[in-house]
């Protein structure tokens, strides 16, 4: 009864403090339906906020939902281990704890009221799971080094880079041993212990491609056992395991495809090297994985620079095509407030939070997602049709469809302004504005540098 209550009272609390906000009473566990509308939002608990907890955070849960995000992703929400930490506050990524809760942030209570509130809202909840190393203070150190990669010297080691065989300089961390299966079996334990205790909603996994496939099929099919779970890996193809790794997985990072795009805004490749990375995924992925688009995360944001540094006068368009392009776009903390710093790693920090033109933008582009089966992924994903131009080295023109749904992507990822002709007729509406927008294979088309049109029938 009190649980019931309880609920109760928090769906009258987001009610209350958003009341354009719907209100689901009961969030069905995720379904591959779910998954094909996802639109994804990582959130950096430490720097959200100046008060950097789990209260704070949850109180702009309703901003997200006006983004249209569906699916949470917290980043590691374990005690940090502080021995041979980095920093003054250390790696969220160097767990001392894998059942325990960082207080920093809260208490296992706050996270629970955390995952209820969102569930309200309709937003599903996965965690980073870090499964190939924990920190040097882990009572797995102590209790069971065995769990642990040894040298011949019998020391426990910090990871090794499987393409180098030289160590990453992740010396906060211990590298755990897989071909230990009481290891594996502790680790199986904790991951179901979160999704029995928290109710959350699935995993996404930290490097991935470095764990045993094995490890995953078991441990997956019990977290299945308990409910439906929504995995994400921090791989792709070109990593260790290959497709035979990712499809173990619901989705995939888009590594190969963030790293063109950087290269196509700089002029260092051109759009018809984006359309053969296009033409790539629709090969090699089947429907069943969905690949993560993405402009910004933890690391681009924090080691290789903001939004603004790697993508310019270019971000709103780089932004679009993370919607528009098949797969689930995301969104890191703080891109949503026009964020223009990188974000500390090892140390408290945080950014203001002001509703600027991306917020707007994302409000867009998330209610479009949602509105436009033609833009669903995994399996029910809308087909990807390349329309050709006069210009198709700096054009990039593209119709997506699906169960008599169209949109249409036609964008100048160029810096100078651009004439062209494309053999496409229709009449549509600009997604911004709801204005006619008519396209004819007679007309030259212009276009700034950077502008990008979103054209639904």
């Amino acid at each position: 009864m009190k649980n019931i209550l309880y609920i109760l009272c928090i769906l009258l609390f987001v009610a209350c403090d958003n009341p354009s906000a719907p209100v689901v009473n009961e969030l069905s566990p995720m379904t591959k339906t779910d998954l094909a509308q996802g639109i994804l939002y990582e959130a950096n608990i430490r720097q959200y906020s100046k008060e950097g907890t789990f209260d704070a955070f949850a109180k702009d849960l309703p901003k997200l939902q006006q983004m249209g995000v569906n699916i949470l992703w917290l980043m590691p929400i374990n005690p940090i281990s502080t021995t041979k930490s980095k920093g003054p506050l250390g790696s969220y990524y160097a767990v001392a704890d894998y059942t325990g809760v960082n207080p920093e942030f809260g208490t296992l209570e706050d996270l629970k009221d955390l995952v209820t509130q969102a569930h309200a809202l309709g937003i599903y909840v996965i965690l980073d799971w870090v499964p190939g190393h924990t920190g040097w203070d882990n009572h797995w150190i102590k209790d069971h080094p065995e769990y642990y990669l040894q040298n011949e010297a019998g020391e426990i080691i910090d990871p090794i880079n499987p393409f180098t065989g030289e160590s990453f300089g992740w010396t906060d961390v211990a590298d755990l041993n897989y071909d230990n299966m009481d290891m594996r079996q502790a680790m199986r334990e904790a991951m179901v212990y979160w999704v029995k205790e928290v109710n959350i909603d699935g995993y996404r996994i930290d490097q991935a491609y470095a764990v045993p496939m094995e490890f995953y099929k078991k441990t997956f099919a019990a977290l299945r056992e308990v409910k439906p779970v929504f995995l994400l890996a921090e791989t792709d193809v070109n990593h260790p395991g290959g497709i035979e790794m990712v499809d173990l997985f619901d989705a995939s990072y888009d590594w190969p495809g963030h790293h063109l795009l950087k290269d196509v805004i700089h002029g260092k490749k051109n759009v018809t090297d984006w359309d053969a990375h296009i033409e790539n995924l629709l090969e090699t992925y089947n429907d069943r994985n969905i690949v993560v688009n993405f402009i910004s995360n933890h690391d681009e944001n924090s080691w290789n620079g903001t939004v603004q540094e790697s993508f310019g006068a270019a971000a709103d368009v780089s932004l679009a095509l993370d919607y528009l392009s098949p797969g689930m776009p995301l969104i890191y903390s703080g891109m949503e407030y026009d964020l223009d710093k990188r974000l500390l790693f090892f140390e408290k920090d945080s950014f203001p939070k002001v509703a600027g033109k991306t917020f707007k933008l994302l409000e867009q582009l998330g209610a479009l997602k949602l509105q436009h089966p033609a833009l669903h992924s995994g399996v029910d994903r809308g087909t990807y049709r390349r329309l050709s131009t006069s210009r198709d080295e700096n054009v990039l023109a593209f119709e997506r469809t699906k169960k008599g749904d169209t949109v249409v992507f036609i964008a100048n990822i160029s810096a100078e302004y651009v004439g062209f002709t494309a053999p496409y007729n229709g009449t549509f509406k600009r997604f911004e504005d709801g204005r006619v927008k008519i396209l004819s294979d007679t007309y030259e088309h212009r276009m700034r540098p950077w502008e990008f049109w979103i054209l639904t029938k």
